[in-house]
């Protein structure tokens, strides 16, 4: 997992790799907590994530849930899930996560 400040500054953006599992807790948590200054979105880059599971969804939920936090004290930032295979796709889209989230 790598994460990285888009060029015009505006997102982060976190790259996940391999299996998106409870293994990568902390590691995802790390992408986006204190991020100075706070982004408009974080961009979740699912391209070379191989398969995600339960503990993967529930880390995306607790980033959503940090950015209405955030919003809470000012700016909200967006989340969007972007270039997942359809394996990753279908898990997605069968956890309804199309309907809480900007994927494309």
């Amino acid at each position: 997992m790598t994460s990285e400040i888009s060029e015009n500054g505006d997102a982060v953006i976190i790259r996940v790799a391999g299996n998106f599992d409870f293994n990568m807790h902390r590691e995802f948590q790390r992408a986006y907590r204190n991020v100075a200054p706070p982004p408009k979105m974080f961009l979740v880059d699912l391209s070379a994530t191989d398969h995600l599971d339960s503990a993967a969804l529930g880390m995306l939920l607790l980033l959503r849930d940090y950015c209405v936090e955030m919003g809470r004290e000012g700016f909200q930032p967006e989340v969007e899930l972007m270039n997942a295979n359809a394996h990753v796709s279908h898990i997605l889209s069968v956890s309804n996560f199309d309907r809480i989230f900007s994927i494309r």
